[in-house]
This record gives C-alpha cells, sequence and structure tokens, in this order.
C-alpha cells in the first residue's frame, strides 16, 4: 500500500514540471476538449509534442488522422480508435475489458462471474459446457482486425490481488495499403485472498485480413489459442460463515480461512483457426449501382475442459474411486458457411447461404470405466438454411436474419429483426428476436469419478422469443423496455440428496421446465452534468413472472459521481469521484467449480450491500491513468457481501490500471 501511495505522489509531484516542459501553443482553428471524444479530430491531439500544432512522430504517415484507424468486428461493423477518457472507458477498465454492470465478480480477478439478471441465448450452436469460462473466453465474433496508416499499439495493465498481475496488449500495423496483421495476448495470474484460488489466464490471437488493389478480393484470418485455468476451494466451509460475517478479527487475514478443499482447479483451453473470404462478381459503377459477391467462411476450434482434484472429497458425494479426480470433456467443432451476397442502393444488402456445423462431443476418465460407459459421444452434424437483408430508408434502418435447420441433428432454428429510427440526435430501436435452440451438450451427457455428477438426458429445444424497445434522447435519458419468455427452459439446479438434514448431501443436476419462464425488464440510464461535476446513473429494474423457475433482484443500480477537469494548463485531464453499486436481496445462483457452472439454489439470500468505489483517473497525452480505492466501505457496512453462496466479494483494496496508446 505505501508503494502505491508513493507513486500516486510522484506522479503528481512532477506534473507541473511536465506540464511546462510539453506546454503546447493553442491550434488556431482547434480547441480540444480532452474528456470528450476525439473520433472526429486529427491524430495529433494524441500525440502532440513540444514543436507545435504538428506532430513529429508518424514518420510512416505524418498527414494521419485518428478517424483513419479503424477496428473491424466479424460482422464489419467499424469503430474509431478513441484515446479520449469518459466515464464509460473507466467502467470497461477490468478483466472483461467491458462493462459488467449486470455481472459481479468473485473475489479474485478472472476467477468467475456471477450473473444479476437473466438473458436468453444469441446462438443456435450448443456449447460444451463450463458456461462460466465464457465470460473470459474470446469467441470468434470477440476477434476483431484492423485498418492503420501507421503502426498501432495499446497496452493495458491493471493490478490484481495479491502477487501477480493483468496485462493486455495488442500490436497491428499495415504492412502496405493492402494487407494488416495484428498480435495480441492478455495475461493474468492473480493470487488471491483466499487459500487454493488462483487465477491465471492467457488469450492468444494473431489476425490478418487483406484487401486486393481491385477491392473486388478480400480476406481475414485468425488464430486463437486460449488458456483459462483457476484453483479451486469450494468456498468458505459452513462453519465459518458467521467468522465472516460478524467480521471476527482473527479472520480479517482471509487466507486463515479453510476452505470446504485445497486440492482441485479447473481448466479450459481453446484453439480456433479462422478464415472468411468474398470474390465480388459485379460491382458498382456509373452504369451499375449494385454489387454480387460469393463469401465463404470456415473455422475449426477444439475445445477442451478438465477437473482436476488430488484426491476425492466429500463435498461432491461419493466416488466411484476414492483416489486422484481426472475429469475431461472434448468439443471439436468445424463450421462452414457459403453464400451470396447482394448489395444494391434501391434493394438493400441481401445475403443468402448454406451453413454446416460438424460437433463432436465426447469425455474421458479411464478411472470409470469399470462402473459406467464412459465411451459415450454425442456426434452432430447439420447443415442450415442462413438468410441475412440490411435496408436504409432515409433515417429508418432495417435488418432481419435468419437461419432455419434443413437436414441432420441439430433440428434448431433463429430469426431476429431489428428497426432503428434516427431522429436529430435520438434514436429509437425495435428488436425481436426468436430461437429454438438445443441444449447445451454437458446439459445432455456428462461422466465423473463423482456419482452425482453422472447423466444421460433427452431434452427438447429450449424456444425462446424476446422483444425489445430501446429509446434514446439526447440529454434526457436512454431507456430500455425487454419482454422475454422461455419455453423448455434448462439449467443446473441444486437439489438435496433424500431427506437429509446435512447441507453437503446434495447434488447439483440439469433440470428441464415444461411451464413458460417470463421476464419483464426495464432499464434506464442517465448522464447528467453540472459544470464540471457529473451524475451517471444506470437503474434496472426486472421482475420474473415465473418466480419458482429461476431468481433475479428486483433492482440493480450504479451510480457515478465525479468531477471532471484540466490541469496543469491542459497538460492533463482528470476525473475523480465515487461509484455506488447495489442490487436487491434475492437468491443469487451458487457456483459449481467441478462444471464450472451457476446453478438455482433457494437456501441462502445474498444482496442490499453497497459496494461503494473511489477512483481518480487522469490522461496525459495519450495515457490513461486509473486509480481505484475498490469497496472501500466494506469494513464497516457489514460484512454480508458474497459474489454466490459461501464465496465471499471483495474486501477493500487499492487498484492500479493505465490504458497506453501508440501511434507509431
Amino acid at each position: 500500500m505505501k508503494n502505491y501511495i508513493f507513486l500516486i505522489s510522484v506522479i503528481f509531484c512532477v506534473l507541473p514540471n511536465f506540464g511546462q516542459d510539453f506546454q503546447m501553443p493553442k491550434a488556431p482553428s482547434q480547441d480540444l476538449d480532452r474528456g470528450g471524444n476525439l473520433q472526429n479530430s486529427t491524430i495529433r491531439d494524441s500525440l502532440m509534442s513540444k514543436f507545435g500544432d504538428r506532430s513529429t512522430k508518424l514518420n510512416k504517415n505524418p498527414d494521419a488522422k485518428i478517424e483513419d484507424y479503424l477496428i473491424i468486428s466479424r460482422q464489419n461493423d467499424t469503430v474509431v480508435v478513441d484515446t479520449s477518457l469518459t466515464i464509460e472507458k473507466y467502467h470497461k477498465v477490468n478483466f472483461l475489458r467491458k462493462d459488467n454492470f449486470d455481472l459481479i465478480p468473485f473475489s479474485n480477478t478472472g476467477f468467475a462471474y456471477n450473473t444479476l439478471t437473466f438473458s436468453t441465448t444469441n446462438s443456435i450452436n450448443p456449447k460444451m459446457g463450463a458456461s462460466n469460462k465464457y465470460y473470459a473466453y474470446d469467441s470468434v465474433d470477440d476477434i476483431v482486425y484492423y485498418d492503420l496508416p501507421t503502426p498501432f499499439t495499446e497496452l493495458m495493465y491493471r493490478s490484481v490481488f495479491e502477487q501477480g498481475q493483468l496485462l493486455d496488449a495488442v500490436y497491428s500495423v499495415n504492412t502496405s495499403r493492402q494487407f494488416n496483421f495484428s498480435i495480441s495476448r492478455k495475461g493474468l495470474r492473480s493470487l488471491g485472498n483466499y487459500q487454493n484460488f488462483i487465477s491465471s489466464s492467457s488469450n492468444f490471437n494473431f489476425t490478418t485480413n487483406y484487401t486486393s488493389k481491385s477491392n473486388k478480393y478480400k480476406l481475414r484470418t485468425h488464430y486463437s489459442n486460449q488458456k483459462l485455468f483457476s484453483e479451486q476451494n469450494g468456498g468458505i466451509s459452513n462453519s465459518d460463515i458467521l467468522n465472516f460475517e460478524n467480521g471476527n478479527t482473527q479472520f480479517l487475514d482471509r487466507g486463515v480461512f479453510d476452505p470446504n478443499f485445497e486440492n482441485a482447479h479447473n481448466e479450459f483451453l481453446g484453439k480456433r483457426f479462422y478464415l472468411d473470404h468474398n470474390y465480388a462478381l459485379t460491382e458498382t459503377d456509373s452504369i451499375s449501382s449494385s454489387r454480387l459477391e460469393i463469401f465463404n467462411t470456415i473455422y475449426l476450434e477444439e475445445k477442451k475442459y478438465k477437473f482436476q482434484q488430488t484426491s476425492s472429497d466429500e463435498f461432491f458425494g461419493d466416488s466411484f474411486v476414492a483416489q486422484e479426480i481426472n475429469d475431461k470433456i472434448f468439443l471439436n467443432s468445424l463450421n462452414v458457411h457459403a453464400g451470396l451476397n447482394y448489395n444494391s442502393q434501391i434493394l438493400g444488402e441481401i445475403g443468402l447461404g448454406l451453413r454446416y456445423v460438424g460437433d463432436n462431443y465426447s469425455m474421458e476418465n479411464y478411472q470409470i470405466s469399470e462402473y459406467i460407459d464412459n465411451s459415450e459421444t454425442i456426434n452432430s452434424k447439420t447443415t442450415f438454411f442462413t438468410a441475412d437483408y440490411k435496408k436504409i430508408f432515409s433515417k429508418i434502418e432495417l435488418s432481419a436474419r435468419t437461419e432455419n435447420f434443413i437436414f441432420g441433428d441439430n433440428n434448431s432454428n433463429m430469426f431476429s429483426s431489428n428497426l432503428r429510427l434516427k431522429f436529430n440526435n435520438n434514436s429509437l430501436n425495435i428488436a425481436y428476436k426468436f430461437y429454438s435452440a438445443a441444449p447445451n451438450y454437458n446439459f445432455l451427457l456428462y461422466r465423473s469419478n463423482y456419482q452425482n455428477y453422472n447423466w444421460d438426458n433427452d431434452f427438447k429445444n429450449s424456444i425462446s422469443n424476446s422483444i425489445s424497445v430501446d429509446l434514446e434522447l439526447d440529454k434526457i435519458f436512454d431507456v430500455h423496455l425487454g419482454l422475454i419468455s422461455v419455453k423448455n427452459q434448462i439449467q443446473f439446479e441444486k437439489l438435496t440428496v433424500g431427506n437429509s438434514t446435512d447441507l453437503n448431501q446434495y447434488s447439483i443436476i440439469p433440470v428441464q421446465h415444461d411451464g413458460n419462464l417470463d421476464v419483464l425488464k426495464i432499464r434506464l440510464a442517465r448522464k447528467v452534468n453540472f459544470g464540471k461535476f457529473s451524475i451517471d446513473s444506470k437503474l434496472l429494474l426486472q421482475k420474473s413472472l415465473s418466480d419458482d423457475i429461476i431468481n433475479i433482484p428486483k433492482i440493480v443500480s450504479r451510480n457515478t459521481f465525479y468531477y471532471s477537469t484540466d490541469m496543469f494548463k491542459k497538460a492533463l485531464f482528470l476525473q475523480t469521484g465515487f461509484g455506488v453499486k447495489y442490487f436487491s436481496k434475492f437468491y443469487m445462483n451458487g457456483y459449481d467449480p467441478l462444471l464450472s457452472e451457476l446453478y438455482v439454489q433457494s437456501e441462502k439470500e445474498i444482496g442490499e450491500f453497497p459496494i461503494i468505489d473511489f477512483f481518480i483517473n487522469a490522461k496525459i497525452q495519450q495515457t490513461r491513468l486509473y486509480f481505484k480505492f475498490e469497496h472501500f466501505n466494506s469494513s464497516f457496512t457489514g460484512y454480508n457481501y458474497y459474489s454466490a453462496p459461501n464465496y465471499p466479494y471483495r474486501d477493500f483494496t487499492f487498484r492500479f490500471g493505465l490504458v497506453w496508446n501508440f501511434f507509431m
């Protein structure tokens, strides 16, 4: 802690000298707001030097502008590299690099996440299982590509809990106007405050994208190699719950707690090779206003999940063999998509294609072969018809997408549509989604040395319908109305074994509900500025109309109060303030370390504890600094905070982070 205080003191002591040495004469045509969005300003706004209004560091392209630095998603949605400091970016400086408003992390970085809301599936492709690992796993849609005038680097650092660090780095360069490649790696290691609670991960991605000089042929590829590891201890024991909640001074050092077990870990590994390319058969020109192209996408992915324990433990019930636990599941997938895209100024964008998905789900645990059939597999080979449509009519944007089963094993279908209306600086968005999706593979088939973790189910497709209305009113508020209806909901639940009163005598099993699950959501967001003071608020009101199926909090809120100003002759832009997160009490989902899944429980209510953070954010040129006193109210608002039953939430800690961009 003393080292962090010393670091802060040094930074703020040298800032006045820094501002004098690098003071810039004001440009005649621009007076930049460093707290604002820089997407329409030139790149020199992020790379100012003491030689005047023009950067001398962009030796490859001195005329490059910030809007030339493009980040492109798989769906070809494009955003511009943004080096500004905003409150939205503060909410994304975390392990996921996403706003985790509706999530609550566990006490150690990257270990696991619990959810504060309910969402439907967004894919008809079944997952292998270990769903909690997918929060940190870069899926095929999470990979981005770059188009840049000069080499671009981003470094993100974040301190963790006890020994270790989080570093997310990306380097990208256009070797020519037509070809770009990028290399990125996110690495984490954090010891954690509890025994046997290490979290460690590695996400490595390599991407390339190429466009021919004629612009007829485009190609994108990426390779991904990921490893998500975490030690497991089952949480603190039931006998220690009172010692935690009463704030017993002997247990303020969390390493004193004896967890439920100390000899296990789980691990999720994934490798993927992806390629998509398209070729224009006809192009728009002075004669024709349409473009016809053929496209093809193919990717192969291997996933592996394993739970290993040096010896069996009664925490999970009886085992077939009282020795080392070594449960493994595998999923090998091949996905091929091909078809035609037609783009016309009159008709819009139309895509038609066929998609083939081949999955092989298998298990491995040679120790239990004499007790149960461990050689069972699920082989699924399915062909779908796909169609996409998009059209912009003046201020109205319409899009629709469908995938329909043709033949094979996975009889799933989906349809989604979206209507967006823009008026002035406001917008109205209406969306509808329908999914008839096959269950995840670990719902259907699972094998383990633990007797309670063996099943072979024949579940129906889960059918969901959802409609949402989003209204964004500039300088007033944003409102989201959502209604979700699910039939044949599948989830893990905690069931007591027999009539036992022993809290450890239970099993976690998949359950399918025949009735309908209906959930209503209302989300409000509002940002108000009072001079240099601001309030950023978000409120989620939700209600499950089927209380016997899922449990969600009725209220989730987050309010951020902060002050923004330029300092040291605009050499530094500062934001400082408080953030308060709160959710109402409910039967929060439990966490199963063997499956790496959340399960529904009805024994312990969790919630109604505020999480208050104090932060100081600063921007110096293209560097953003983040200082955070996280959950500093933990010692005086009651030790009743949890991320899941038996898993306490984070105690007060100081965190430091930075995001640093280079454009050369």
